[in-house]
């Protein structure tokens, strides 16, 4: 049985919305346990709260918080009795199959890179977030760990990106695109420029650069990027979704005879607002880290963290991080 470790009081939002997201994984879903680690007391409240008495969810104490005024580098140091530092420790120790945590994504990778390594081959781990498209969804990375790179990190970007949507999503041959400011492999940045003859050069199913209006039209798989752009990428798109669905239910309920059209289209629009909701699509795997370790929102509320451990529980079925070793270890 798959068991998903979780850093119950990391976030804006905790322990509360982790408990409770917690709870309602295990509601969902049938073949996974839940460790959660942080302060004893206030998660046994919750549960009390919940009336939660399932057995496949057990505590490991942990009285010290990871905090984002915490300077990354020392957290695995000085604060060994944090929520965020004993989740790793169990997940390195093999008491579990992944870890999710939604605080500071600095001291998140610092835990990762200390604690469990990177995997041989790659030089940078990259935050893999899907994202909408007209197809289905998309895989964007980096969205947000690394704000510089080099040509390499971008061709790794790419393999990682792959493997991922192979497993995860099912495409068997995933289309790896490159994010740039028009489609001719002469534009852009030296950077960008040479990122793409890396690509191009690569066993990937490579179909070259795409642009911003490009991102959500479906044409790849893969949406390779840097970690600055990816992460304004990923903060327009969500506050794009949010705006219209809002602008959406502004116009519907504006009178009788709106509120009554509203019906015959709600099912349509109830769909539209699951595919660009956040909450659904939240949780991003660290990639390219020897285990899984998957981050979620600061601000992630009960409905983000249950999608979050179900794609946790997901991905640690798939056996991901041991098949992308296979792939990288082929490609030396």
């Amino acid at each position: 049985m798959v068991k998903v470790i979780v850093d119950a009081m990391g976030g804006d939002n905790a322990p509360q919305a982790i408990v409770n997201g917690c709870v309602d994984a295990l509601k969902r879903k049938e073949d996974f346990s839940i460790i959660l680690v942080g302060n004893e007391l206030k998660i046994k409240k919750i549960l009390k709260e919940r009336n939660c008495t399932d057995k496949r969810i057990s505590i490991c104490a942990a009285d010290d918080v990871v905090t984002n005024h915490d300077e990354p580098s020392k957290v695995v140091k000085h604060k060994k009795n944090s929520s965020m530092v004993v989740a790793f420790e169990l997940l390195k120790n093999g008491y579990g199959d992944a870890v999710l945590s939604c605080g500071s994504t600095g001291a998140l990778l610092t835990c990762s890179v200390m604690l469990l390594k990177r995997i041989k081959g790659i030089n940078r781990p990259a935050l893999g977030t899907l994202i909408p498209t007209k197809t289905g969804n998309a895989l964007l990375l980096d969205a947000g760990l690394n704000a510089e790179c080099k040509p390499i990190n971008f061709l790794q970007f790419g393999i990682m990106g792959s493997c991922y949507v192979k497993h995860l999503l099912n495409i068997r041959h995933p289309k790896v695109g490159l994010v740039n400011i028009g489609v001719e492999p002469e534009k852009g940045t030296d950077l960008i420029r040479e990122a793409y003859e890396e690509l191009k050069k690569a066993d990937l199913t490579f179909i070259g650069n795409i642009e911003g209006t490009d991102i959500i039209g479906g044409v790849a798989d893969v949406i390779v990027c840097d970690g600055f752009t990816g992460n304004v990428v990923l903060k327009v798109l969500e506050g794009t979704a949010s705006f219209f669905i809002g602008e959406l239910k502004n116009i519907f309920l504006k009178s009788i005879s709106t509120k009554l059209s509203a019906l015959f289209v709600k099912d349509g629009i109830k769909k539209l607002k699951s595919k660009v909701d956040v909450d659904v699509l939240g949780g991003a795997p660290i990639l390219g880290i020897d285990g899984l370790v998957m981050k979620s929102h600061g601000n992630s509320n009960a409905k983000t963290i249950e999608n979050s451990v179900i794609k946790a529980c997901d991905m640690a079925k798939s056996n991901f991080v041991a098949d992308l070793k296979r792939e990288l270890e082929k490609r030396r």
